[in-house]
């Protein structure tokens, strides 16, 4: 009887593992099968992340903007150490700060021509990216190499954020190596981090144009509609719709000579909130914050709630937690414009005219 419950439990046992190899090579060729196509995919993707970088980068485009760029540096820098000296006469705190705040008597300062021209690289990047493609015959032939669908439109979008994450920085060391240079006074370190945040700031500020500029590339059939539908929303934000805000305000909360207080803070209330969703508007209050540590809230203060407030500065911390809601907003905003740009590409059928 031992013996033959021995020979049964090896039947069984040999009958057994032949199933057991069997799901084990199954599994085997399932997992190579999906690091093939993992591999294959980030290849792709890689693949068109280069060609895409190097489509700007020997651009003539690019290379306006570039200078466009580099005169306005120049030229807000040279504003704001033409009146360093005054201003450090008035205020000796935080001087390093005041060379991208500051400005001359005739040229704007760093962080005002940024919030202008901003716009502007991130439409120039991404306005043609798609129907450019597909005017030309090319995007039937990028997707129809052994790559995902998918790959196209997030090689672009990375392609065109780290061209402007590159430009962001260059223009910030650019912006701190001369001002050293010129004043002489090396940077604190929380001068350098309230640096840091700014550019973080535009980098995210210039990518949502980018982003709007790649989701109206895909939605329009010309490159030329396209441009003009990101220019126009960027005239309207950067010059209308602070009017406009206004005027909504004035109609709902209207303030004469009998209005009481509390309908003169509705009326800004109404105003801040309808400017707010201007990403123009957000940057510009969220760099003003950061730039500038005597700036203690984004809302209005009334002088009763300033009765008794200790005067001071304010640190890199608490500074970033005035303004965290504005960055993410504005990553919100980013994220949204891409995401309806990456379904709008991969809903609709290609076709080279």
């Amino acid at each position: 009887m031992k013996a033959e419950t021995v020979r049964e439990s090896n039947v069984s046992e040999s009958s057994a593992k032949p199933v057991n190899d069997m799901g084990t090579r199954k599994r085997g060729r399932e997992k190579a099968a999906r690091d093939g196509r993992n591999s294959r995919a980030r290849s792709g993707l890689y693949a068109l992340y280069r060609k895409e970088m190097a489509d700007h980068l020997h651009s003539g485009r690019f290379l306006i903007v570039l200078a466009l760029i580099i005169l306005t540096s120049y030229a807000s820098l040279y504003g704001a150490v033409s009146n360093l000296s005054d201003a450090v006469a008035t205020d000796s705190d935080y001087i390093f700060l005041k060379l991208f705040t500051l400005s001359g008597s005739t040229i704007p300062s760093f962080t005002t021509f940024i919030a202008l021209l901003g716009p502007f690289v991130g439409l120039t990047l991404g306005f043609d990216a798609i129907n450019s493609e597909r005017s030309e015959g090319t995007l039937n032939r990028l997707i129809s190499q052994p790559i995902y669908r998918d790959a196209v439109i997030n090689g672009k979008f990375l392609a065109g954020a780290t061209i402007i994450l590159v430009m962001v920085l260059s223009m910030g060391l650019f912006i701190g190596a001369v001002g050293i240079l010129k004043t002489g006074i090396p940077p604190t370190a929380e001068e350098v981090g309230r640096a840091a945040v700014f550019l973080l700031f535009t980098a995210v500020y210039i990518c949502f144009w980018l982003s709007l500029s790649i989701l109206f590339s895909v939605l329009c059939r010309h490159a030329a509609t396209s441009a003009m539908l990101g220019i126009g929303l960027w005239i309207f934000f950067a010059l209308f719709m602070n009017l406009v805000a206004s005027i909504v305000a004035g109609a709902l909360y209207p303030i004469n000579d009998t209005a009481t207080v509390g309908r003169v803070l509705d009326n800004y209330e109404c105003q801040t909130m309808i400017n707010r969703l201007s990403p123009y508007y957000l940057y510009s209050e969220a760099v003003s914050t950061i730039m500038d540590p005597t700036v203690r809230t984004t809302n209005l203060v009334l002088p009763q709630q300033l009765s008794g407030a200790i005067t001071g500065y304010l640190s890199l911390g608490q500074s970033v937690l005035l303004v965290w809601p504005h960055l993410t907003g504005l990553a919100a905003l980013t994220a949204v414009m891409f995401a309806g740009s990456y379904i709008g590409f991969m809903r609709r059928e290609v076709r080279s005219r």
